[in-house]
């Protein structure tokens, strides 16, 4: 039996709530396909976050890992590609840790791709009316620290375990009180997180499609 590992945040930078954690805490236990999920809440601190990351990868031996993390405003759901090794905080996270111009991992490589079939998962969820897209950076703050930390892991561990990460907007309730703040309803991230799960557990090969940027 397989297992698929669901991480999402507790809330930073004086919010109440981080849709990563209300929409993956709707799967404990749920079955997708011929897998079983398991989630798992990441504290918004660097260096403690990746340690709870892998404590959970130990505890689990996943054979997908997707984490999920906010990009308040952003319209979509997001399907990161690339993660860098560098944390550069533009604000501190949740133990006032700040750090400027640091690697994620001393010595690791520049970057790491995520071993998911982004292109085929955001395509999935495109066509069932989800709006979603490809993207091309997963910032400098615990988002992308969590990612490449996560990358390095299965990079380094025995079997073919994938692994990647999604970013979601706001909810509705956030939005409401900023101006102009982009939302999307959990059920809709909901529905998008599964399409985005069972693609990922069938599709062995992404599709071949155009998910760049022109900026």
């Amino acid at each position: 039996m397989k297992t698929v590992l669901l991480t999402g945040f507790e809330p930073f930078g004086g919010d109440s709530i981080n849709p990563s954690w209300e929409v993956v805490r709707q799967y404990q236990y749920r079955r997708i396909d011929t897998a079983d999920v398991v989630v798992c809440q990441l504290p918004c601190v660097f260096g403690r976050s990746a340690e709870v990351l892998n404590e959970a990868i130990d505890r689990y031996r996943p054979s997908l890992v997707l984490a999920l993390g906010l990009a308040g405003g952003r319209q979509r759901i997001s399907v990161e590609r690339v993660a860098i090794n560098v944390d550069d905080a533009r604000i501190a996270d949740n133990s006032q840790r700040q750090p400027i111009d640091r690697p994620v991992i001393s010595g690791g490589p520049a970057a790491y791709f995520a071993t998911v079939p982004i292109k085929a998962m955001v395509n999935a969820m495109l066509g069932a009316g989800i709006p979603a897209e490809v993207s091309q950076s997963a910032g400098t703050f615990v988002c992308n620290h969590v990612m490449y930390a996560l990358l390095h892991r299965l990079a380094h561990m025995s079997g073919a375990a994938r692994g990647g990460f999604i970013h979601l907007p706001y909810l509705p309730q956030q939005a409401a009180v900023l101006a102009n703040a982009p939302s999307m309803a959990r059920e809709t991230m909901e529905a998008g997180l599964e399409i985005a799960i069972q693609t990922a557990l069938t599709v062995e090969e992404d599709l071949h499609i155009a998910g760049g940027a022109v900026s």
